[in-house]
């Protein structure tokens, strides 16, 4: 299968797939030409990492993830492990996002976003800037 096929297989980009070959998640055959041929596997292993990204894992975590996918002899509980660090990091994010919404809309609130010049927005930021 060319790159191009592979890409459109796996739903990722050319300059996509030829990142993760150049840093070892896929290693393609080379034909006489020189040209990529992808396998079924290497396809497949594309396509798993795209949607190991598209839940926010990492370079390192999807390889994690594609050396667990491979090894038939391993356990589960290495792979819940590895997902349920991802999901505690996920939701330390979502927290700190809701604390900066909660933060930013207070100051919204308060103001009064008319023709003076008094904003608390940038007396705030303003105030952070002084204390860092």
């Amino acid at each position: 299968m060319t790159i191009g096929e592979a890409a459109a297989a796996s739903n990722l980009a050319l300059k996509t797939i030829r990142y993760y070959e150049e840093i070892g998640l896929v290693r393609p055959r080379r034909g006489l030409n020189g040209y990529r041929d992808f396998s079924e596997a290497e396809t497949r292993k594309l396509a798993f990492v795209a949607r190991a990204r598209d839940l926010g894992f990492s370079i390192g975590e999807c390889r994690a993830l594609l050396n667990l996918y491979e090894d038939r002899s391993r356990a589960s509980a290495d792979v819940k492990r590895l997902a349920a660090a991802h999901l505690a990091e996920i939701d330390r994010k979502i927290a700190g996002l809701q604390a900066m919404r909660a933060t930013l809309g207070a100051l919204v609130r308060r103001c009064h976003g008319d023709d003076r010049p008094e904003c608390p927005i940038l007396d705030d930021l303003a105030g952070a800037a002084q204390e860092g």
